[in-house]
Order: C-alpha cells, then structure tokens, then sequence
C-alpha cells in the first residue's frame, strides 16, 4: 500500500490506525480539522492535510496519489451525507481500497438512527464498485471514559444498563484490525463484526474498576429519563441525548452480546479484556 488517507485521525480507533500503519511502514496522510496538537497524538511522520467532510474541496485534495482510505466520521445527522460523498470522491480519484468503520447492528430502517445511517452508507459502499472491507465493532470501552468525573466524585457509575450485557470492545483493537484490513489482501468485499472477548455486564464493570482503583465503585441503574436529563444538563445536543437513550434501551435487549473471534481472525491476537482496560486507564477513575 503506497499510502492510505485517514479520516477520524484524532479520534479513538483513527489515531490507533495511524501508529498501527506506520508501525508496518506505510505512508499515511490525515485529514484534520484542528492542527493543534495532532502531531503530538499521531506521532511523526504523518502528513497532514487540512479540510473536512464538509467541505469537497479539501476531500478531494485528501485523496490525491493515495490507494486505500480508512473512512470514519463521528456521529452526526449528515453523516450519511459526508461518507457517501467521501466514497464518490474516492471512487473518481481512483482509491484502491476503503475501510469502513461501521457499528454492530447497521441496517437500514433500525430504531437506532446511527445504526440506519451506517445501514446506508454502507449500501452506498457496496454499489460503489470500490473494494471495500467493513468494520462492525461493537460498544467502545473507551465509552466509559465519560464517565470519570461522576466515578472519581461519588464512587457510582450511572447508567440506564441494568441487565444489559455487552461484548465491549477496546478501540486498540479496532484501529489493529482496521490496519490489518487496509494492508492485507483477501478480505475484500467481507465485513467483520469486531467484540471484545466476553459479553459484560456494568456491575462487572464497577467490579474491575473497584479492583484496579482500589476504592469501592457501584453501578447504580438510573431510569431512561433520568439518563436523558443528565445528557442534556451535560450539554449533549437533544438529538444525541435521544439517541443514547435508545442505544441503551436496545443494549439492554441483548443486541450487543454477541461474541465473536473476528479481532482474532484479523489480528492474530485475542482481543483486550476490559480488566485491561480499566488497569490501563485506572489514574483517570481514581479519585
């Protein structure tokens, strides 16, 4: 691969598939909004080119002399909009090869408006005569994150998860299989559902985190106003806070407790456990 564009660079699973290429040698050039402080977080050697989704022009200038694009986009009502357009303008500039970051559970016409957007995108990628590989991970335990503050100051982890069990996913191993897909041959034309190793429940959860933090963590299960009030006190967008709430209450109905070993079949290596999760990230939950 002489070089491959990568969207979403700063973001969780995107900054991981840009040390995962150039670990393997591969040229890599991200399309940034916010220069500041992207080359500390991406290392060096990255080529950075300025633009968005939003903006055509600066897309288009993106892909020039680059032969795979590693397509994602944070979640946003345009954001159909924004991949398929990424996906024509790759096509007319020639892109030998598109991963796309997808979510457990896309398809078109689903309850969950994130997972009907990437349903369609990925219709769109289908027909577009690219080789396409997708990627269908499932819940980030990097979403826990958002939850430090409340954890370091009451030692409780709110959610609206009671009896939700979850084949979470460490990020790591998204941006590692994201690589191995855009470099290796022979997974054209394949999506890949991608979970962590065991399906975990949010009281496990405080369990490990009690464990590595050394203090007492409890999950309290709130209601799913209770959880769209605290969204939207946080300053979440309404259609967000919407949104969250129905991405648990679908959680809860066992839709992402699957496993399965395609981290592995990609990687060579099992996926992360979230006890490595949460000893990797224990200074943030400790009070």
């Amino acid at each position: 691969m002489k070089k491959v564009l990568v969207t979403g660079a700063t973001g969780n699973v995107g900054s991981r598939v840009v040390r995962e290429l150039r670990a393997c040698g591969v040229p890599v050039r991200a399309l940034v909004r916010d220069w500041d402080g992207v080359a500390g977080k991406l290392g060096d050697g990255v080529e950075l080119v300025s633009g968005d989704f939003s903006d055509a022009a600066s897309v288009c200038r993106a892909l020039e002399g680059v032969e795979g694009v590693f397509l994602a986009c944070a979640n946003d009502p345009r954001q159909v909009e924004y991949e398929t357009g990424v996906i024509d303008a790759a096509a007319a500039a020639g892109v030998r090869r598109i991963v796309k970051l997808s979510a457990t559970g896309a398809q078109i016409g689903s309850p969950l408006a994130f997972w009907d957007w990437h349903g369609r995108i990925e219709q769109h990628l289908r027909a577009s005569g690219l080789r396409a590989i997708i990627l269908r991970p499932s819940f980030y335990m990097s979403n826990l994150l958002g939850s430090t503050e409340a954890i370091k100051h009451s030692g409780k982890l709110f959610a609206p998860a009671v009896g939700a069990r979850i084949a979470m996913i460490n990020p790591l191993d998204v941006g590692a299989a994201a690589a191995v897909a855009l470099i290796e041959d022979g997974h054209e034309g394949r999506a890949y559902t991608l979970t962590g190793p065991k399906a975990i429940t949010y009281d496990e959860i405080a369990g490990h985190l009690s464990m590595v933090i050394g203090q007492k963590i409890e999950f309290v299960g709130v209601s799913d106003e209770a959880a769209r009030r605290s969204f939207l006190e946080s300053g979440m967008p309404d259609w967000l806070a919407e949104q969250l709430v129905a991405m648990f209450g679908i959680l809860r109905q066992g839709a992402a407790a699957q496993i399965s070993d395609q981290v592995r079949a990609l990687t060579g290596r099992e996926p992360r456990s979230f006890a490595k999760f949460a000893r990797d990230h224990a200074g943030l939950f400790r009070s």
